[in-house]
């Protein structure tokens, strides 16, 4: 096995963290991975990986070689397909992971162009509210909305959802309209746990310069964004959500915005890349579509909707 193919080895066992997996997904025998990282030991001199009955890490000298090695394979990847058309150097498959409700109401409508733009490039989309580990599960690039732990993942900011207040008509008729947050007290809302912590939102609101909280207890708690909306259109109680999410519910008049001028802080959009260092030409070109698309028909809108 040649130097590039034992570092193209070697970086697939610090993704995947796990040997069988890594030779899964290079199509490989175990042993045979194995063997390719105790050669390249052997040449560098030194100990890359810790192994354990669970979980393989990099060494202090094993992290520090797998950025080399990530420069080194772009590098050679690039040299290949330096004559090669972009449509070529463009092929391949990327994984992309996005909330569930912009994969589905964004990002599937306006796919097919993207498509017929660039026929050598195959996406999987995984589409969930769960936060996803981009190095642990192979993901090129993720769509994260709201603020972000700390990590070493490499964030490109895309731009804020508004977030609206909205109720059903039959809720408002049943409990009345709230015209200020002191109302809400006598009000119900739907709670959200997050998904991976499970930790609830509480209600939230921007007052001057202030941000402030209070903690309303409903009957019903969910964990995905659909659960969320039909709770809601089901008349059980106030929620609040971004505006693009409920538009052709709020167009319909099956929903109705309340106190638009008491709403949460707009939600930073982001873009997720586990390296910050020479993307895939046809990581870049979905990217830059993606944002785009994105900016376009989510964040920009700032459209506010007839209040009771």
């Amino acid at each position: 096995m040649d130097r590039i193919d034992l570092f193209r080895v070697f970086t697939r066992v610090v993704e995947c963290a796990n040997f069988t997996r890594a030779a899964d997904t290079l199509g490989m025998p175990r042993s045979s991975v194995s063997a390719a990282i105790q050669e390249l030991e052997n040449r560098v001199g030194t100990r890359l990986l810790n192994r354990t009955t669970r979980k393989v890490t990099t060494t202090q000298d094993g992290a520090a070689f797998y950025e080399r090695c990530q420069r080194l394979i772009a590098d050679v990847e690039e040299t290949e397909h330096l004559f090669r058309s972009a449509d070529f150097a463009s092929a391949g498959t990327l994984r992309v992971d996005m909330p569930g409700r912009i994969g589905r109401l964004i990002v599937a409508p306006a796919l097919p162009a993207f498509l017929d733009a660039y026929p050598q490039i195959d996406i999987e989309i995984g589409a969930t509210d769960r936060t996803v580990d981009l190095i642990e599960e192979r993901v090129d690039c993720a769509l994260r909305v709201g603020m972000l732990n700390e990590s070493e993942l490499i964030a490109r900011p895309i731009g804020a959802l508004t977030l609206i207040n909205v109720a059903s008509p039959a809720y408002l008729a049943r409990h009345g309209v709230p015209r200020a947050p002191d109302d809400l007290v006598d009000h119900i809302p739907i709670g959200y746990a997050s998904p991976t912590s499970g930790r609830l939102a509480p209600w939230e609101w921007v007052e001057g310069d202030t941000a402030r909280t209070l903690a309303i207890k409903g009957r019903v708690t969910v964990n995905s964004a659909e659960a969320y909306i039909a709770c809601c259109l089901s008349g059980l109680g106030l929620i609040q959500i971004p505006a693009y999410d409920v538009e052709t519910h709020l167009q319909a008049g099956e929903l109705v915005e309340v106190l638009p001028e008491y709403r949460a802080a707009p939600m930073p959009v982001t873009l997720l890349y586990p390296h910050r260092q020479h993307l895939s030409r046809r990581l870049q070109v979905f990217a830059d579509w993606l944002v785009e698309l994105v900016r376009k028909r989510c964040c920009e809108r700032q459209e506010t909707f007839d209040s009771p």
